[in-house]
């Protein structure tokens, strides 16, 4: 399972978009986001790095490594 740290996550709306922006990526499953934590966890099966990070980029958040 990998771990990326989400900054700027507030509420369970944030924690939903998150998860629906990382189960949309080709290779990503069984995705967790914890609120509490600041992260999100998942089974990556070939994705980019790069691509996920940009994802969550995009829906307004910021990828920490």
């Amino acid at each position: 399972m990998d771990t990326l740290k989400i900054k700027g996550m507030s509420c369970q709306h944030c924690v939903s978009s998150v998860k629906k922006a990382l189960e949309d990526i080709s290779g990503i499953s069984e995705v967790t986001v914890d609120l509490k934590k600041a992260k999100a966890t998942f089974k990556n099966n070939g994705a980019d790095a790069k691509e996920i990070k940009t994802a969550i980029s995009n829906i307004g958040f910021e990828p920490l490594d």
